[in-house]
């Protein structure tokens, strides 16, 4: 699969390929299976699937680097750099790319797994005990809270989305 980014390209959405030969300036438009729009990778069958492997690569670095760069062990201080540095990449535009299977729901909540269980003294520890002493939520329960906030917004009109496109009233 090509997720080469271009400024113009075909995207087919569906299982029938479909190959227009469309031009612009003379320049012939590639077509690709995937391709990132707005900071998301959309797929040709609309799976967030590969988003979701990129930003879980691009976590897994940044945790590694966070581990690396702080000579100091504290755990108060390698959590607080995991919360600024790592975590928001998981979690940005979780409303568009909203996980579905659960093979995606497991890679990024093995972010903070891996991570959570490389601070000192934790590494013995279940992910749920390690969860529990650090004072966080798991990703997942992370993003349930998000999910019924935005729901909460859309009910109430706190938002610039009609709630009878959602619910009936």
């Amino acid at each position: 699969m090509s997720t080469k980014q271009t400024s113009c390209c075909v995207l087919n959405i569906g299982n029938i390929v479909i190959e227009p030969l469309l031009n612009i300036c003379g320049k012939s438009l590639p077509a690709l299976s995937s391709n990132r729009d707005l900071g998301i990778i959309i797929s040709h069958d609309l799976s967030p699937s590969i988003h979701i492997s990129v930003i879980v690569a691009k976590t897994h670095q940044r945790a590694n680097a966070v581990l690396r760069a702080f000579v100091s062990r504290d755990r108060s201080l390698l959590l607080r750099a995991y919360l600024v540095y790592v975590r928001p990449l998981v979690e940005n535009n979780l409303v568009i790319w909203s996980l579905c299977l659960k093979q995606d729901i497991e890679a990024v909540e093995r972010v903070q797994r891996r991570f959570t269980k490389r601070l000192p003294g934790l590494g013995k520890l279940s992910y749920a005990e390690r969860l529990n002493r650090l004072n966080l939520s798991s990703l997942k329960l992370r993003r349930l809270h998000n999910d019924l906030i935005w729901c909460y917004k859309i009910l109430f009109g706190l938002g610039d989305i009609d709630p009878t496109d959602f619910f009936e009233v």
